[in-house]
């Protein structure tokens, strides 16, 4: 019988599965289960995006596109980041197509980080960029972000954190799972304490077109980070578009020419389906973004309320569309709240711990629901917290 234990790699061995991924797989095998676990909008994909990709099937083109992704997408890519985001990136050598943004932040940090190299992580923070940084040989260094911060990365942490071993710092704001954003005045004292380093940035900014009260801003557009950043965005959350499975990387392109490579051998191309339906979602859906960034702001204020007048201390997400109550005050652990809450009152939140140790005595409820969803959900957990 074959040893698979001394075969398999160590390192992917002792990766932990996703925290998300378990408690979605936990509320599938019962009945009634109302489900604030996942980070998917409940929206369609919007009517005219869907369309241009049937009528590119029903046209047959069906064929691979250039490695990169197709020439007419990377231009309205082009055009949208200078559009939203004052950015200037050239179509032809600084865009890279992906399939999703978890493909992005992937061959990203493949393409810098060796073995010993560390990784500087901000915390709590999405579940795919620990792992991904440990496969490729990296020791991952956590720089917490409390709520007593705003859960926002502070110059003073990255600077005690970095070494001469230090590679890549992620910036992963607007935030899952905290909601948390940077305003520019943050990202600028983030800036220069990199300005005389050699650290890369990772910017995912896969969130940017959903804040609040405030515009995102770049860390690409802040004086000198140009050179030293790789932007990560895609299709799935603004554009409701998640199961189209579209990314993009946007780099110098000394960096985009590596990411090519990495991307052309692991994937050659993105889907075509996908890649003409996203050039009709970035002609002209900006208004279908306007009206779903709305409802997540209408969403998340009722979540936040109503948690608030249940006891829950409860930071006010600026970004994103995820709440992040503390919850250590009803005397349980995250695992436990959210286990018991589940058994009980069948309704599946994540343990914020699943998102770094930062996020200890905290859970994630996503507001990418219906306000009826919603509403229901939240008179469960308040049924619930009256028995603790």
């Amino acid at each position: 019988m074959i040893d698979y234990k001394s075969l398999l790699s160590p390192t992917v061995q002792s990766l932990k599965p996703s925290g998300i991924r378990k408690f979605f797989d936990l509320a599938e095998a019962m009945d009634d289960v109302i489900s604030l676990g996942v980070g998917e909008p409940d929206f369609q994909t919007p009517w005219h995006i869907r369309q241009v990709g049937i009528d590119s099937l029903q046209q047959g083109k069906t064929k691979y596109t250039a490695n990169k992704g197709m020439t007419e997408l990377r231009v309205e890519i082009s055009k949208y980041l200078n559009r939203r985001f004052n950015l200037e990136y050239d179509a032809d050598s600084e865009i890279v197509v992906t399939v999703g943004g978890s493909e992005a932040i992937d061959i990203t940090l493949r393409a810098f980080v060796n073995l010993g190299d560390e990784v500087l992580l901000p915390e709590p923070c999405f579940v795919c960029y620990e792992p991904l940084s440990r496969m490729c040989g990296a020791k991952v260094v956590p720089l917490p972000c409390g709520m007593e911060n705003n859960f926002k990365l502070s110059a003073e942490t990255l600077k005690a954190a970095i070494t001469p071993k230090s590679k890549v710092l992620i910036l992963p704001f607007p935030n899952n799972p905290t909601g948390a954003i940077m305003t520019e005045d943050e990202l600028l004292k983030i800036s220069k304490v990199l300005k005389n380093t050699n650290i890369i940035v990772l910017s995912d900014e896969i969130y940017g077109e959903l804040t609040y009260g405030h515009h995102h801003v770049s860390f690409a557009s802040l004086p000198g980070m140009r050179e030293r950043t790789v932007i990560v965005n895609g299709f799935s959350k603004a554009y409701a578009m998640t199961g189209w499975r579209l990314g993009y990387t946007a780099a110098p392109k000394e960096v985009a020419v590596q990411l090519a490579k990495l991307h052309q051998f692991a994937i050659m191309c993105a889907p075509t389906t996908a890649q003409h339906a996203a050039i009709e979602a970035l002609r002209h859906g900006d208004s279908d973004i306007e009206e779903m960034r709305g409802q997540y702001d209408m969403r998340r204020r009722l979540v936040v309320g109503t948690l608030r007048s249940m006891g829950f201390p409860c930071f006010e997400p600026e970004g994103a569309f995820y709440v992040f109550p503390k919850i250590d005050a009803f005397g349980l652990t995250g695992e436990e709240f959210c286990e018991q809450l589940l058994k009980q009152q069948h309704v599946a939140i994540v343990p914020g711990e699943a998102f770094g140790e930062s996020g200890r005595g905290f859970a994630r409820i996503s507001c990418s629901y219906s306000i009826n969803h919603l509403a229901t959900a939240l008179g469960r957990i308040e049924a619930f917290i009256k028995t603790l």
